[in-house]
Formats: C-alpha cells, sequence, structure tokens
C-alpha cells in the first residue's frame, strides 16, 4: 500500500508516525513538504497551548489524548498551567453552557465568579467580568517546534520517506487517486493520499474538484514585557477575543483571526503594529493595570488554517474521491489536536472507521449537508 501525506507540519507527520507505528502496516509512506525548514508553517509559528475548554465534546475528547502524548514525550517541554476565559453578562450563558459540556466530558474546570477571579489573580481587573472559567489541570502550552521535530524523527526512523518538493496535483480515475504530480515532474503511485496542507488545504483539494472551506488567515503574536510580577498568571482569554499568557520573563498576546476577514490565497506574514495599538494594548491595559506600561520586544506572524464554515477541523474521506482523506480547517487548534487526528486518519486509511475516538462528527458530510458544527472556543 502507498500512502502519500501532501504536507509535513504536525497533522501530517502525526498521520505518517501513526500510520508507521502499527504493526500491521504493510506498504511504504511519503510525506510531501515544500519546505523543509518550517520557516513560515502553522506548526512553527503557533503559540502551541493545549486546553480542554472547548464547546464540542470531540474536542475535548482529541485533547485529552494530547495531552498524554504531549505528556509522554519529553522533547515537547509540557508545562501544566490553566486557561482563563472571562466573560460578561453577555457571554454568561455561553460559558456555562461550555462548562457543563466540559465537565461531562472529564474535564476538570471551575467556574469563578468576580470575587473569585480577584481572590486568585489579584493582579486582574474583574470590574466588567460576571463568570470566568479556569482549568483545574491537564492545560498549558509546550514546544511545537519540538513536537514537529520529534514526530519527524520517530516517523523517519520508522521507514517514513520526506520529500522537499511541491505537490502540483492528482491523476484520478474512477473517483480515486491514482498518484501526486511533484514540481519536479516525479508521479508518485497512491493508494491512498491525505491532505495535511494546513492554511493551502483548499488548493490540494481543487486538484480533486472539491471546495474545501479551508483559507490562510493571518495571526500576530506580539511579545511584551511586564516589570510587575503576575503570580500564577494562566493564559487568559479576554471578553474582547484577546489573549495573553506568560512565557518566561516576558508575554505572548495577541488576537485570532475571525470571520469577515480578507481570505487571499496567500496573505503577507507581516506584522501589524496598528493592530497591537489599536486593539491589543487597550484589552491588555484595561485588563491587567500592570500592563499598562509594557513594551513590545518582538513579534511575529503565522498562518491559521481557517475554517470558515465553522472552526472545527474537518476529518475524513469525501464521498466523490474515496481514497483521499481529508485533515483540515482546525482554526487554531491544529497543534494540539495533531496527536489525535494523527491516530484517527491513520485508523481511516487502514482500517476504514475510527477505532479509539469516534470523530466522525467532524467529516465532510457536515459540510455538505449544511450541518455546521460550531466550535465557540477559537483562540
Amino acid at each position: 500500500m502507498n500512502i502519500v501525506i501532501v504536507g509535513g507540519g504536525s497533522v501530517g507527520s502525526s498521520t505518517a508516525y501513526h500510520l508507521a507505528s502499527r504493526p500491521d502496516f504493510k506498504g511504504t509512506i511519503t510525506v510531501i513538504e515544500r519546505d523543509p525548514t518550517y520557516r513560515i508553517a502553522s506548526s512553527s509559528l503557533s503559540a502551541s497551548s493545549i486546553r480542554m475548554q472547548f464547546s464540542t465534546p470531540v474536542c475535548i475528547a482529541m485533547s485529552q489524548y494530547g495531552w498524554d502524548f504531549l505528556a509522554a514525550m519529553p522533547e515537547a517541554g509540557l508545562k501544566e498551567r490553566a486557561y482563563l476565559f472571562l466573560a460578561t453578562t453577555a457571554g454568561v450563558d455561553i460559558l456555562r453552557e461550555n462548562h457543563a459540556i466540559q465537565t461531562a466530558s472529564g474535564a476538570d474546570i471551575t467556574l469563578l465568579d468576580a470575587d473569585g477571579i480577584r481572590a486568585r489573580f489579584p493582579w486582574m481587573n474583574a470590574d466588567d467580568i460576571a463568570l470566568g472559567a479556569v482549568g483545574e489541570r491537564r492545560e498549558g502550552w509546550f514546544d511545537g517546534p519540538g513536537l514537529l521535530a520529534e514526530l519527524r524523527r520517530r516517523a523517519r526512523a520508522l521507514g517514513v520517506n520526506y520529500i522537499a518538493q511541491d505537490a502540483t496535483g492528482f491523476n484520478q480515475t474512477a473517483g480515486r487517486i491514482t498518484a501526486v504530480h511533484l514540481a519536479d515532474g516525479t508521479v508518485l503511485p497512491a493508494d491512498a493520499v491525505v491532505n495535511a496542507g494546513g492554511p493551502w488545504a483548499a488548493r490540494i483539494a481543487g486538484w480533486a474538484g472539491i471546495g474545501l472551506p479551508v483559507r490562510a488567515r493571518k495571526r500576530m503574536i506580539y511579545v511584551v514585557g511586564c516589570r510587575e510580577a503576575l503570580p500564577n498568571c494562566p493564559l487568559v482569554v479576554d471578553p474582547s477575543g484577546i489573549f495573553f499568557r506568560p512565557e518566561g520573563q516576558v508575554f505572548l498576546s495577541g488576537r485570532s483571526p475571525g470571520d469577515g476577514e480578507p481570505d487571499p490565497d496567500e496573505p503577507p506574514l507581516e506584522v501589524e503594529e496598528d493592530m497591537y495599538h489599536d486593539h491589543v494594548w487597550p484589552a491588555l491595559a484595561n485588563r491587567v493595570p500592570a500592563f499598562e506600561a509594557i513594551k513590545i520586544q518582538s513579534s511575529w506572524a503565522g498562518y491559521y488554517e481557517y475554517n470558515t464554515f465553522d472552526q472545527n477541523g474537518i476529518i475524513g474521506r469525501h464521498p466523490t474521491c474515496t481514497n483521499l482523506v481529508f485533515a483540515n480547517g482546525f482554526s487554531g487548534h491544529g497543534v494540539q489536536h495533531s496527536p489525535a487526528t494523527g491516530r484517527g486518519v491513520s485508523e481511516l486509511v487502514l482500517d476504514g472507521a475510527f477505532t479509539t475516538l469516534d470523530m466522525s462528527a467532524l467529516g465532510f458530510a457536515r459540510v455538505i449537508n449544511n450541518q455546521p458544527l460550531i466550535e465557540r472556543n477559537i483562540v
């Protein structure tokens, strides 16, 4: 069996590793990655955090597997630190609904009123906050490039072949892909193909005549210094959509892309200082008085593979192209969900179905049938 994976980031490399580690697998696995330096890969430019606070049970279950996977990989440098989602009066009902889903799924999340937030985080302004949700365990952040490097190393040690080329198209016969074309003219025979193209996944789907609602959206991260200590600081998600978290002696901050933003094929990765001054800094200074005097020390921009349909991953086959498996559109949570995605895709390819965690809710059918599975907690 010849398996070709288009895209060698964390999702593609996790898929390759999980496939190759199956004792019953017989065949070849080839990963096509156009940029082996991963200079602009989402896996390299992510803030690399993991949480249980999602609004859909399948995403919570994927995080639970991801946490165990990362905890067993020293190279990932996993650190257990909480997430704190804040809500004004307008967002209380949604936060409570999400909390009910999370706790029913086994996540350890505590709801705090404004007084509870002040008691736990005395450096925070909670005057406009009606409710907060804080993770008590199994949330935090990790070394995203370290995870990617180790997934690649493990996959290659198991015989996976990485090719530093640009894929350019497919051969198709009777609703199946038979080969993948590379830019240098190479034609790779394929019994199964995995689209792990990240922000460029729609282009790959287009080679099979399939429309995929995934677009490259720019996300900017600002690294700021603060002279005052913020004891026990979690990753804070403000009602404004701005987030921040500590990283050593500095803080990472930014805002996630959302609906209504332009969809160029490949937006330039230029950091917009106006975004920081007009939107990010005012929200930070309002939430944490000590942030009024913060200074930008550095910044970077990376791509979200943003699912414009419902901001959830699309994992599964398309009915008109039966040997093409999609693993796309995670809208900011692809790196943390890459272990579960890789395991699930390997099951689809080798077993024909999910055999551990049922991720069929994330299948392509919901896009075709216009039945979105909205993920409310996009960070």
